[in-house]
């Protein structure tokens, strides 16, 4: 049975077989806005494009490696100090699978828009935190997205064998004007790896402002 987090939760990678989880799936989930027409015969459907991202952190609180999406302009990214989007660690231990622009469209289909793999075996050894979270490239807020999971797994980014643990944020009236969401953070206390959900929205329009938050009041 996968674990259900809920907002603050911290858990620790250890499967019911007493292993621990180490090479998994870090996938987010999320739906497009449909709205009924006139006299709800119809539906109008508006795409959602959410940005996965994620920035390790080392263990003297800087930031040593990331994943965002290429497609990011560099010279807006050059304004907050931060290096052109790449979709895979610079040890390999981490890789995105790229941009989803759309949402899932008719309901939940079950499956993640964007996955980021992870083998924390191959991790860096100074890499101490890793924060996990959502951009909306759009203009639409998250009070209004049906919602956005986070879900850690075994398995591909195109097989899910076994779902460890999720955390699931719905459309709520408290996220009227936030386009952005720290999802979850994994983090390494006395040599061994735990996950935090966090779900905190914030007003960031762009991913530097994200990136800047958390380097300032989340370590």
């Amino acid at each position: 049975m996968a674990i259900n987090l809920a907002k603050g939760q911290k858990i620790d990678l250890r499967k019911t077989s007493g292993e621990t989880l180490t090479n998994f799936c870090v996938g987010v989930n999320w739906g497009a806005i449909e709205k009924k027409t006139l006299f709800g015969l119809s539906k109008s459907v508006q795409n959602i494009d959410l940005d996965l991202s994620c920035v390790l952190v080392d263990d003297q609180n800087n930031i040593c490696d990331h994943l965002y999406s290429p497609l990011y302009r560099v010279e807006i990214l050059q304004q907050f100090g931060l290096p052109k989007g790449k979709l895979l660690t610079s040890d390999g231990a981490m890789k995105h699978t790229g941009d989803d622009l759309e949402g899932d469209k008719g309901g939940d289909d079950g499956l993640d828009n964007e996955i980021i793999t992870v083998d924390l075996n191959k991790l860096n050894s100074n890499v101490s935190q890793i924060f996990f979270f959502l951009n909306n490239a759009g203009s639409e807020d998250f009070s209004q997205i049906p919602y956005a999971k986070i879900r850690m797994y075994e398995g591909t980014p195109t097989r899910v064998q076994s779902v460890f643990a999720d955390y699931n944020v719905s459309a709520e009236g408290q996220y009227g004007g936030k386009r952005s969401i720290i999802m979850g953070k994994l983090y390494k206390r006395n040599g061994e790896w735990k996950f935090s959900a966090i779900g905190d929205p914030t007003e960031d329009t762009f991913l530097g402002q994200t990136i800047h938050r958390i380097m300032k009041s989340y370590l």
